[in-house]
């Protein structure tokens, strides 16, 4: 009985955003999937519902967001699975006003047969051209059994849909003591909904009116580190002009960065560099927005503009590339990076000589530092990278 009762609240629910002119892509995995069900057992699901994915297994999940996730349920990964299921939605329906489609998903650790050693908890995202939102809960392990972690991740989930489509009640949620949920809101600023939905190539955020970059620091500056900062000072040093920091919200092998996470890299870096935003993944699309520049790069990226492997394994390709960036006017001004136990200047690397003749070296003796992002994002508590630098 309790079961059919709380069937026919959520169908209530469902039938106000069907009447909605909101239409969506779905993607659950871990838990999530009895609001597919429920979206698809009212009448007027097709009005709603473009398509629904269970990227179940983690090599499933894996290929959706092609690429592995650090975690398959976390406030990340359910994220890039919402942008995922919004870039799908647009590809669906590209004659429709991009207002009225979103991406919503759901990443859940519910209770199992087996005993788990991590926190039950879920997060649900829903991306939008105007917003990345995200709502995660922690729930009180071991005090409930699966179906009712379901039905809470259930009417959570509706309720999440329920607000995208302006419906302005929501199903009741019962949560235990020390249970609460965290929703986040990230707006897009000025001009991202047209770079993410392709109908600009880069916005910049400038701290005053000013030329075109003529120095550009490309990378994902996740997190900007003291490193950062001394590579783009001492690069200014070099060029004579300001380092501007470029970001690609594109990924050959990502989703999009979403406006949480493009936010997120703006506050880092204002006040202390400008920053422009772009869709050009590659070198030479940088070199086309922006030509006549000096790209700041390390010698690990130097390598990947010379390796065929990113040109499909064909050598003529990557001269091609090359050459366009040299007739751009573009050049390079390569650091010096740890590989492994090695430091690696760019005279310890071979490279075409198309390459090497726009390439300018930073001695050692001006800049040196063994930490990286990835090493920062690993180990948090290693926030001083200062602690790390070796000059000589």
């Amino acid at each position: 009985m309790e079961h059919e009762r709380g069937f026919a609240l959520s169908s209530g629910l469902v039938e106000e955003i069907h009447a909605s002119p909101v239409s969506l892509v779905m993607a659950v995995t871990g838990g999530g999937s009895d609001a597919i069900a429920q979206l698809l057992q009212v009448p007027g699901a097709s009005r709603t519902l473009l398509e629904a994915i269970v990227p179940y297994h983690p090599g499933a999940l894996a290929q959706y967001l092609q690429t592995p996730p650090a975690s398959s349920c976390s406030l990340a990964t359910a994220r890039s699975m919402a942008m995922v299921a919004f870039q799908r939605a647009l590809q669906l329906v590209p004659e429709r006003d991009p207002a009225e489609l979103a991406g919503v998903s759901c990443t859940a650790s519910l209770a199992t047969e087996r005993k788990k050693k991590g926190e039950h908890r879920l997060h649900i995202a829903v991306q939008t051209c105007q917003q990345s939102t995200a709502t995660s809960l922690r729930f009180n392990k071991g005090q409930r059994q699966r179906a009712e972690e379901e039905e809470i991740t259930k009417r959570l989930l509706l309720n999440e849909i329920a607000a995208l489509c302006g419906v302005e009640h929501s199903l009741p949620v019962e949560l235990l003591k020390g249970e609460q949920t965290d929703r986040q809101i990230a707006t897009a600023r000025s001009m991202w909904p047209e770079l993410l939905l392709g109908e600009i190539d880069s916005v910049c955020i400038r701290r005053s009116d000013g030329p075109p970059p003529l120095t550009l620091f490309p990378g994902a500056f996740n997190p900007l580190h003291e490193g950062h900062e001394r590579m783009a000072n001492i690069a200014a040093d070099l060029t004579g002009s300001a380092t501007v920091l470029e970001i690609s919200i594109i990924n050959v092998d990502k989703p999009p960065l979403d406006y949480a996470e493009m936010e997120t890299r703006a506050q880092r870096a204002s006040g202390k560099f400008d920053l422009c935003f772009t869709r050009a993944a590659t070198f030479s699309a940088k070199a086309s927005l922006f030509p006549g520049v000096t790209f700041v790069v390390g010698t690990d990226t130097i390598k990947r503009i010379a390796a065929p492997s990113y040109y499909g394994n064909d050598a003529a390709n990557r001269d091609q590339a090359i050459s366009s960036i040299r007739d751009l006017g573009c050049r390079f001004l390569v650091f010096g990076r740890k590989e492994g136990a090695v430091f690696e200047s760019l005279r310890d690397i071979s490279l075409p000589t198309s390459l090497l003749e726009i390439c300018q070296e930073v001695p050692q003796d001006r800049f040196r530092l063994d930490i990286s992002s990835t090493e920062l994002r690993r180990h948090p508590l290693k926030s001083d990278p200062t602690q790390h630098r070796k000059s000589r």
